[in-house]
Formats: C-alpha cells, sequence, structure tokens
C-alpha cells in the first residue's frame, strides 16, 4: 500500500509539473508565434501559367484568376428575443442572412468572363474594377449554372488583361433548419463556402479574408481570427488560408438561463458544462505540435460531422466533446482526446497546409489521424476499419486521379474509412526502403515509386508463408475472389526486407511456429500453411501469453478474414476463439466480438444462431465472471482496456442468454425506475439500458424515452437513444422509426445513427431498410453513407441483393452512391460465403456445445 501511495504522489507531481510546463511552452510559444508562422512553410497562393481563352474545365474553376484577398460583410438576422404572437404560428425569428463581400484577384490570362461559385443564394449589384486603373468595367451579363459545378459567370463587356481587379456583389440566402433559435453556424468544409457568399471555393485557392459581421447588441459573434479591436466586429485574417476553413459565425442568448462561457483568453472555451479535461487535451495537443495558433473552440448542439477544423475557432458536435463527471463515461474521455488531437493536428496541415485538391484529402485527413495516435497509441480498431473496407474492389486509392473527384458527392465520398485510417501504416511502409538490414542495391527504391504503390493503388496484401517448404509470396486481399484485382504489387521487394528484420517476426524456443508482423505494425494480413497455424492455435490454447498481445488480436482477425476470403477454412477461424474461454484482455475479445459479429448478421435469422449462441455464452462465461465482482456492484476497473472488456463481457453475456447478466441487467434498471435514483456507473449505462430494454416491454422503453425527452445531460441522452432501438417488440421500433421523421424528437443530424441503431437489432433490420425507401428524401439528408452500410449489413439472399440493386437504379444516391456499390459488392460476398459455409458452421457449433 505504501508504495502504491508513493507512486501516486509522484505521478500526481509529475501531472502538476507537466500542466505547468505546458501552460508555460504555450505562452512561450504565444510570443514566438509570428516567428515560427513564416518557418513553417504554409502553402503560398497559387501562380498559375496558363495559355488559352477556353471556356471552364466541366467542374473546376479555370486558372486564368487568383483570388488575394476578400472582404466580406454578414449579417445572419437572428433576434435575441422571441415575440410571442396570440393565434400567430410563427414568431418573429427568421432564417435570412445578407452581406456583401468584394474579391481582388489577379489575372494571369486575357478573359471576357470571371467564373466563381456560388449555390443557394440570391446574387445582385456586380460591380468589377480594374484596380490599375480604378475604372469600372461594365458586366453584361450574370448566370448562374444550374448543374452541380455551383458556377456563377459575370460576363464581362471588355477584356480582362493580366493585371489587378476586384469583383463585388451582394447576396442573400438562408439559414438552415436549426434546433437552436439564436445560434447561427457556418460550416463550409468542403464545398459549402458558396453557400455563404459568392467565392472560388477551391482548397487551391487559398487568400485573406477580412470579414466583418453584423450582429445585435446583446449578441456575441466570432470568426477565425482575433477580433480587430474590442468593439469592432472585424476579423482580420493574418495569414492565408483556405476558403474552406473561413469563418463561423454565431449569435448566442445572453439572457439569464444562458449557459455559455468564455473560460480563459486564448483557449475561449463557449460550452456548457465544461470540465477541464478538454482544456487540458488542448493545452498537451498544442505543446506536442510545436507551435500556437490563438485558438477559441466550441461545443455546438448540431454539427455533422463530429468536428471541423476551421482555423481558429474549431467546432466539435456537443455529445462529442463535452465531458461531465459523473454522468460521462470514463471511455469518452479517450474520444475526447482523439477528437481534440486530430482537429488540432488540422491546424497545420490542412489550414496552414493545404493540398491542392480533393483527390488528396488523404493528406489532410489521415495526417490529422496519425498524429491524433502519434499523441494516444490506440490504434486497432483504425486498422480493422481500413482493412475492412480495402478488402473490396470497389474501394479506392488513397490519392485517385483528380478527374474521379470532381462533383460535391464525389468530393464528400472522399471521407471515409480509407481516407482516415488507411494512412495509419504508411510511414512504416515508406521507411523500409531504407532498412539498414537490406541489401543497398535491393532495397533502395525511388521514394516517389513507394508512395505511388501505396497511395494510387487500392487494397492490401496478404502474405503468405510456407513454414515448412521456406516460401514467402504475397497477393492483393480481396473478399470477392472473383473481383478482379488492381493490384500491382510493385513493392515486393520492401515485404521481404520487413521479414528480414528480427523484431518482426517471433520463431518458438521448439522451433514448431513462426509470427510475422509482431505487434502488427504491418498493413497487410498474414497467412500460414496449415501445420502453422495449428501449432499457432495450440499455443493460444496451452501457453496463449507467449503470443504477444496484439498478435492475439490480429491472429483471430486474420483467421476470418482469411477464410471470408477462401484462403482458409471456415472452421480454423472458429478454433481461434477456442482459448479465450480463459482470456480476459480486451484486445483478442474486441477482435473475436468484432469478426463473429459478421456470422451473428449472416445467421442470427436461421437455425444456425441457437448453437452459436450456446456456444458463446459459455465462452463469455469466465470474463463476465472476471469482472462480476465489478459489475454487481456498479463499478469499474481502473485499468482503460479492462474498462472496455468489462463492457464486452456484459453486452456478450446477456445478448446470449447467461441469466446471472439478465437477471443483472433487470435488476439495475427497476431500480432505477422504482428510485428515480440513477446508481448505474456511467461507463456501464449503455449496455445494461440496451439489455434492459431489450428484456422488457412497453414499460421500459417508456421509461427510457421519457429519460431520454427529459434529460439535459448530452451523454445521457445518447445512451438513451441507443438503448431505444435494443426492444425486440417490432411496433415500438416501428414507432421508434416514424419519430425519426419528427425534428423535435429526433433531430435531424441523429436519423442516420437512430435508424442504423434499429437496423441493427434483428427484429428490426426489415422495418429499417423498408423505412429508409419510403422516406429516403427526408433521411438522406444525414448521413446516408452510414445509412447504407447499416441497414444492408445482413443482406444475405438473392431476393436483398435484387431490392438493393432496384434501389440503386430507382432512387438519388447523391453522396451514397459510392456505398451502394460497397453495399452491392458485399451482399454478393455474402449470399456466396453463406450457400458455402452455412452447414459447416452449423455443424462446428453443434460439435463444441456437445462437448
Amino acid at each position: 500500500m505504501a508504495k502504491n501511495l508513493y507512486i501516486s504522489k509522484v505521478a500526481a507531481a509529475a501531472f502538476i509539473v507537466l500542466t505547468v510546463s505546458s501552460i508555460a511552452g504555450i505562452v512561450t510559444m504565444i510570443i514566438l508565434y509570428k516567428t515560427q508562422i513564416s518557418t513553417m512553410n504554409p502553402t503560398p497562393r497559387p501562380t498559375f501559367p496558363s495559355t488559352t481563352m477556353g471556356p471552364p474545365p466541366v467542374m473546376r474553376l479555370p486558372r486564368n484568376l487568383i483570388p488575394e484577398s476578400y472582404e466580406i460583410f454578414l449579417q445572419p438576422h437572428l433576434y435575441s428575443k422571441i415575440i410571442e404572437v396570440v393565434n400567430v404560428t410563427s414568431p418573429n425569428q427568421t432564417l435570412l442572412f445578407t452581406g456583401n463581400s468584394t474579391v481582388n484577384f489577379h489575372c494571369v490570362e486575357r478573359t471576357r468572363t470571371i467564373y466563381l461559385h456560388s449555390k443557394d443564394l440570391t446574387v445582385s449589384n456586380p460591380v468589377v474594377m480594374n484596380k490599375n486603373t480604378n475604372k469600372k468595367m461594365g458586366v453584361s451579363a450574370v448566370k448562374h449554372h444550374e448543374d452541380p459545378s455551383n458556377f456563377l459567370e459575370i460576363q464581362l463587356n471588355d477584356i480582362l488583361e493580366q493585371g489587378n481587379y476586384s469583383l463585388s456583389l451582394a447576396f442573400k440566402g438562408e439559414l438552415s433548419e436549426y434546433n437552436e433559435a439564436f445560434l447561427a453556424a457556418t460550416n463550409v468544409a468542403p464545398t459549402d463556402a458558396r453557400r455563404v457568399f459568392p467565392c472560388f471555393d477551391e482548397p487551391e485557392m487559398k487568400a485573406v479574408f477580412h470579414v466583418t459581421i453584423i450582429h445585435r447588441r446583446d449578441t456575441t459573434a466570432l470568426g477565425n481570427a482575433k477580433m480587430h479591436g474590442e468593439k469592432t466586429n472585424f476579423f482580420n485574417a493574418s495569414i492565408q488560408y483556405t476558403v474552406t476553413c473561413l469563418l463561423v459565425t454565431w449569435q448566442l442568448k445572453t439572457d439569464s438561463d444562458n449557459r455559455i462561457k468564455d473560460v480563459l483568453p486564448y483557449f475561449g472555451f463557449l460550452v456548457p458544462t465544461l470540465s477541464m479535461f478538454p482544456l487540458m487535451c488542448v493545452c498537451i495537443y498544442m505543446c506536442v505540435y510545436i507551435f500556437v495558433i490563438l485558438l477559441d473552440q466550441i461545443a455546438l448542439p448540431d454539427l455533422n460531422p463530429s468536428a471541423m477544423e476551421n482555423w481558429g475557432l474549431v467546432t466539435y458536435q456537443e455529445g462529442d466533446l463535452l465531458y461531465e463527471e459523473g454522468m460521462s463515461s470514463l471511455l469518452h474521455k479517450e474520444l475526447i482526446a482523439n477528437l481534440i488531437a486530430h482537429e488540432l493536428a488540422h491546424q497545420w496541415f490542412g489550414n496552414l497546409v493545404t493540398m491542392k485538391w480533393w483527390n488528396d484529402i488523404w493528406l489532410n485527413e489521415g495526417f490529422a489521424t496519425y498524429m491524433s495516435y502519434y499523441c494516444k497509441t490506440f490504434v486497432a480498431n483504425d486498422l480493422h476499419t481500413a482493412f475492412k473496407e480495402d478488402a473490396l474492389a470497389s474501394s479506392h486509392p488513397l490519392s485517385p486521379p483528380q478527374e474521379d473527384v470532381q462533383t460535391t458527392s464525389e468530393i464528400m465520398e472522399m471521407f471515409d474509412a480509407i481516407t482516415y485510417c488507411k494512412v495509419e501504416n504508411q510511414q512504416s511502409l515508406a521507411v523500409y526502403t531504407h532498412h539498414p538490414l537490406c541489401p543497398q542495391q535491393r532495397c533502395v527504391t525511388q521514394r516517389h515509386t513507394v508512395m505511388d504503390t501505396w497511395t494510387k493503388q487500392i487494397g492490401y496484401p496478404v502474405i503468405t508463408i510456407n513454414t515448412t517448404s521456406g516460401e514467402i509470396y504475397q497477393k492483393h486481399f480481396l473478399f470477392n475472389d472473383s473481383s478482379e484485382s488492381r493490384f500491382v504489387l510493385k513493392a515486393q521487394l520492401m515485404f521481404y526486407c520487413r521479414f528480414r528484420d528480427s523484431e518482426k517476426i517471433i520463431q518458438s524456443s521448439n522451433g514448431e511456429w513462426i509470427l510475422a508482423n509482431v505487434n502488427c505494425t504491418g498493413y497487410y494480413r498474414v497467412n500460414y500453411n496449415q501445420e502453422n497455424w495449428d501449432s499457432l492455435l495450440t499455443q493460444l490454447v496451452t501457453n496463449p501469453h507467449r503470443i504477444p498481445l496484439m498478435n492475439r488480436g490480429q491472429l483471430i482477425d486474420d483467421a476470418f478474414n482469411l477464410a471470408r476470403a477462401k484462403l482458409l477454412s471456415v472452421t480454423l477461424a472458429l478454433n481461434s476463439t477456442r482459448f479465450l474461454r480463459t482470456e480476459h484482455e480486451y484486445l483478442p475479445w474486441e477482435s473475436a466480438v468484432r469478426n463473429l459479429e459478421y456470422f451473428i448478421l449472416m445467421f442470427d435469422r436461421s437455425e444456425v444462431y441457437g448453437p452459436m449462441q450456446a456456444y458463446l455464452r459459455e465462452q463469455v462465461r469466465g470474463l463476465y465472471n472476471f469482472f462480476r465482482n465489478y459489475t454487481d456492484h456498479s463499478q469499474v476497473p481502473k485499468d482503460h482496456a479492462l474498462q472496455h472488456n468489462q463492457i464486452i463481457a456484459i453486452q456478450m453475456a446477456c445478448s446470449n442468454g447467461l441469466p446471472e447478466c439478465m437477471m443483472m441487467a433487470k435488476e439495475m434498471f427497476a431500480k432505477w425506475m422504482n428510485n428515480d435514483t440513477n446508481n448505474i456507473h456511467p461507463n456501464l449505462r449503455s449496455v445494461i439500458y440496451c439489455q434492459a430494454v431489450a428484456f422488457g416491454g412497453r414499460t421500459e422503453w417508456e421509461f427510457a424515452w421519457n429519460k431520454f425527452q427529459s434529460s439535459s445531460d448530452t451523454s445521457e441522452k445518447e445512451q438513451l437513444r441507443g438503448a431505444l432501438s435494443c426492444t425486440k417488440k417490432i411496433w415500438l421500433l416501428s414507432r421508434y422509426l416514424e419519430y425519426t421523421l419528427n425534428p423535435e424528437r429526433i433531430r435531424l443530424m441523429d436519423v442516420a445513427s437512430t435508424i442504423n441503431y434499429i437496423a441493427r437489432n434483428v427484429a428490426g433490420q426489415a422495418l429499417a431498410w423498408n423505412f429508409i425507401r419510403a422516406h429516403w428524401e427526408y433521411v438522406s439528408q444525414g448521413d446516408p453513407a452510414m445509412l447504407i452500410e447499416g441497414v444492408t449489413s445482413r443482406f444475405s439472399t438473392q431476393y436483398e441483393l435484387e431490392e438493393l440493386v432496384r434501389f440503386a437504379n430507382d432512387y438519388d444516391l447523391g453522396f451514397a452512391t459510392r456505398a451502394v456499390q460497397q453495399a452491392i459488392e458485399q451482399t454478393q460476398v455474402n449470399i456466396q460465403w453463406v450457400s458455402e459455409n452455412k452447414d459447416i458452421i452449423l455443424e462446428w457449433f453443434e460439435r463444441e456445445t456437445a462437448l
């Protein structure tokens, strides 16, 4: 006890020193900020060579005009008070905003036409000035292109010669419907700056922005840069940044019930019920990232995606940032830390340094993901997420050709698991071209050649090692072996070098087995000959700790996915789960649960499911008992990974019918219902709420619904929203689906995830599929790609495939186009896999449960 106490004191002292050092470092870096900015090589304004006066490309702006700066005036017509009028349904609040803008640009090629972007704006009063002569130029016509280009075409009477000019425009538009009547915020990335003001809305068109916001006295406005003068509303952007990170402006209630408050002068978190945890993350990450930007951060009630890295003013979806002691799960801290690290990394790559076009968005998002894990090394989830999507022939390269990414829909489709997650292991690939153990003449490769194999082709390899013959070879890994591989496999020497490295391979002391890709540092799967697999699985059962923890999880993941691709037998994959009966660590269990989820999705509507549940119930019994003393007393272990595994233990035990788990969930929920005091630990609420609602009926569901409506805590509402989808009563699920059409009940930004929750429930999957087809225009406004992936995840019959193809042909898919094509491919894989493996799997589970 004394030793532990001493360590705690040392840790506390170290934390205090770290915090003080961080703050001191931040103050120092603020002083040095301008000097540092000059050494960071920010992306300069473009200087486009041009020789022709031809029309613009179909979807891209011509390069004959280069924007240099904008003068923007914006006025959202929001009232700080709602005037209630008897017998009038609409109060005085409006969604109108007006403004005017002047863009100063340089002409590098003679032209008679100015092209820029404008969407959903009414534009008027165009004035073009020759800055060299200070004379107006005549405008003959203004044309909005009624196509996905969103071009605003300004036709001139005279030709623009090379030189400096300006274009002034007045405009007005409407804000999107918002839950908060007193708050307006822009969210302009990737292609929505054109909905705020007319602009050159492409990432390469970087410029300086001077913004003035006109608003009422009792409201507050914030922007990307520090306000120029304490009593003005003018934000002077002193450095260049991409227009997609231009501006965030809002108005806030300032009456007595206002929960929003300023915390620090430099890190101005304006959030309700703020804990110090997010603030601490910002301080530490700013020191790690070496540089400082005067930065505000704010949590917004509605935001899709979870956060946006606007220069100097990062916005977050409220539920993804806020943490409240005693209400929020301890595991939510992990998500907060990761999200903050990701967005602050963007202040360098994305804002200060910008990719030229959206086909290289992986440079932004992949880098930010990598840096967030540089600060927080929990990477397994992203690795497997990328593996799953990159094993489809309909995947895409990290950097596809520019001509493949032109429309807004195509740009939005790039924001997927490949872009965000695949880059995690890119560095490990590059460094092996200069590996010290490799013969120089065989392994030193042109850097761009190695990068091309990584960024310009889809997929990843499976490395096959035959421990009997000594052969090692690789091939493109695809779930569907009938798909045509587009994998060129130019980097074979690199993998040869990788296996020469003794740190990447382990051999048993008696030479019975070999384990490659130790600690999963490589972006590939590994297959072995049958004898080596058998020896590895025997090792897992007899002494699993001889295998590194990361590889205990990866062996399961590789076995199941190789089986899906018919490179291994499905029985071998199932054999890899036998050792879990005595395993208490998180990573192996997470890998098993994630992969067995596919079996559940394929078979929970068939006779396979009964024996499968019986097997899983016995496998998880030891894990549930390992945590039982904690769980029964609504407590959690201190170890972070064990906290994750406790949730897995409860979820697997209850969903597979372990009686003691079912009783625990019912009793804890009943105590809350009867006493109105919730003593369930925040970590356990999500899983216990779900299981209790699943085992209950109308009473439990309506209790959870009433709590969802009345709760003001974001974390609690999210957990209840998920739990409501767990009921097995079809009529309750149908009612819940209908609620998603009413934004007063379910916010629009939550519609897609709510429907996905329902589709995850075997009782709700068919309901959800019929529902999204009946209401596609409304439900697809949120995240249609995520919606399609979730609702079609069980599709495994020819009829379901035909329905999906009909859906693809009959509906305007928009941002969901690629997701539907991937769903079609995945369904084809599922049909084939089920037909080939159903009988084998049923026999295996029946045999295991009979032992």
